[in-house]
């Protein structure tokens, strides 16, 4: 018996040449994909790690032809970049937290299916979620509240995401509304259980929109560009983009002494050594936020899944 039970278990296993070739297709794809995919970013790795004059004979693929820490000494010594990090990860930190509790508060609210006018709040949050009244509206309103030209314009306007607030409503709605009524029956408050039940319970969707918000902000170069003037709230992503529409380092002056190294060691500058130092300003903007992804993926997923589908 246990003989026939192995038998009919290797004949199930086994497949036919049709699944192999697919598989190997399927595989041989799905590595090129990959191949294509990853090949960009290692090759600003290989061009910023390559000194710059060099650059200018082409050639790099695969690895640096004359290796080099110029280029990312040449960025992260100057002042403005330093001070940019600094808003960059103050906002990203600061906006994270504040998006998380502001849209889970309203989601926990819009959770309740027996809330008082419910149907009509909903309206009135998708109202704004559809339409907009422009950049120029939208500029004075942020003027009137003394918000430009402070670090409050990257973090107060974004504190509410309407559609992160509908996908935590779905997972909060998914949660056993038992839970809550033990809770009360046991004379918690509501903010006792939304801090003790419903967030210990939404880690998943908790980790994947904390993902999004953080993603964000340190993204954006939008709000730096148009609602800042003052240099010392320049976000990086802001700067990068004024670097590369830059045809000259300039943008990188200071009075610090590794650029003034750097005017030394290179008194000549090309259109390839500018792109290098580009290069490597690429991934000190990248790398950081890249090495969060691996920590969040698994919750990322199931997050995001659950949120969309439970009603």
């Amino acid at each position: 018996m246990v003989m026939i039970g192995k038998n009919y278990a290797k004949r199930k296993i086994k497949k036919s040449l049709a699944e192999k070739i697919f598989v190997l297709l399927n595989t041989v794809f799905l590595s090129f994909l990959c191949l294509i995919t990853i090949y960009p970013i290692f090759y600003i790795v290989v061009y910023s790690l390559n000194e710059g004059m060099d650059s200018l004979k082409g050639g790099l693929f695969l690895w640096p032809r004359e290796f080099t820490w110029f280029n990312y000494e040449y960025v992260l010594g100057n002042g403005i970049v330093q001070r940019a990090y600094i808003i960059t990860i103050a906002r990203t930190l600061l906006g994270t937290i504040l998006g998380l509790t502001v849209t889970g508060i309203a989601a926990y609210g819009y959770s309740f299916r027996n809330l008082p006018y419910r149907k009509f709040l909903m309206g009135v949050a998708l109202v704004p979620m559809l339409f907009n009244g422009g950049l120029i509206p939208y500029y004075i309103q942020l003027n009137r509240l003394h918000l430009v030209d402070t670090f409050w314009v990257f973090v107060i306007p974004s504190a509410f995401n309407i559609w992160n607030m509908f996908v935590m409503m779905k997972f909060f709605m998914g949660i056993p509304e038992s839970l809550r009524e033990s809770a009360l029956i046991d004379g918690a408050g509501e903010m006792n259980i939304f801090l003790r039940i419903i967030i210990p319970l939404s880690k998943p969707v908790i980790a994947a929109i904390g993902l999004f918000v953080a993603v964000s902000h340190w993204n954006d170069w939008y709000s730096g560009a148009f609602y800042i003037n003052s240099n010392k709230l320049m976000p990086l992503q802001t700067y990068l983009q004024k670097l590369f529409s830059s045809d000259s380092l300039s943008m990188l002056a200071g009075n610090n002494q590794i650029v003034a190294e750097a005017a030394i060691r290179q008194s000549q500058t090309s259109t390839m050594t500018i792109m290098s130092v580009k290069m490597a300003a690429v991934m000190i903007g990248t790398l950081p936020i890249l090495c969060v992804y691996p920590f969040l993926q698994k919750h990322f997923v199931k997050g995001m899944l659950v949120g969309s589908v439970k009603g």
